[in-house]
């Protein structure tokens, strides 16, 4: 008897999706750490990338983006310890652009 989590990532792997799971899991993580740590940001930023040792992420407002950036370091050594993270050395925080036409 197998749990379906120990599952999916070689399920993933076969099916040639690991990288989309991996992405996933970051996004999910970055959000639950955002949730605890910075929960003013919550629900108005997303993490868009890994460049590097750079996680960029995307902030709604320049607001979120603010807070964001003051909290960065608890960010960041949080998001290297944490199961689905990565070793990042950096937050990069941009604002969303909004389309003027709408």
């Amino acid at each position: 008897m197998s749990r379906i989590g120990d599952l999916i990532p070689a399920a993933a792997a076969h099916l040639g999706l690991a990288d989309e799971l991996r992405r996933a899991r970051m996004v999910a993580t970055f959000d639950a750490l955002v949730a605890e740590r910075a929960p003013a940001a919550h629900g108005a930023c997303r993490a868009v990338r890994l460049d590097g040792s750079v996680l960029v992420v995307e902030a709604d407002a320049p607001i979120v983006a603010q807070e964001l950036r003051l909290r960065s370091m608890t960010l960041v050594a949080a998001f290297r310890t944490a199961p689905g993270g990565a070793e990042v050395t950096e937050l990069r925080v941009t604002v969303r652009s909004r389309n003027p036409s709408r």
